[in-house]
């Protein structure tokens, strides 16, 4: 009778234990689903949100747009490099090689 006792009144506190605990995993799950982040199987597997068109559109449009941007980057770098030789370079040298250049184009002798 004494072991009954103890479970009757444990009961209340185990039911809003897990009341908690279920509730947790709602607000958890809702607040997952609110951010698109990808919900989990039970083997780590995502099951929403699912690959549809939409998603594969966006994909490709970003993986352009990120290969424009890095081709740009690359042309930038390039100048960057060409603006540093000259900067760094001695001034008699730089003359020289202008010189060089408007010669080779028809310019003064």
């Amino acid at each position: 009778m004494d072991k009954l006792q103890v479970l009757l009144e444990s009961l209340p506190w185990v039911a809003a234990i897990t009341a908690i605990a279920v509730g947790g995993w709602l607000l958890h799950t809702w607040l997952r689903i609110k951010h698109g982040y990808p919900l989990d199987g039970a083997w780590g597997q995502a099951i929403y949100p699912s690959t549809d068109r939409e998603a594969a559109e966006r994909i490709k449009l970003l993986t352009n747009e990120n290969a424009q941007l890095r081709a740009e980057l690359g042309a930038v770098k390039d100048r960057l490099e060409t603006i540093e030789r000259i900067i760094t370079d001695q001034p008699s040298k730089l003359a020289r090689e202008i010189d060089a250049l408007s010669i080779g184009k028809g310019g003064h002798a």
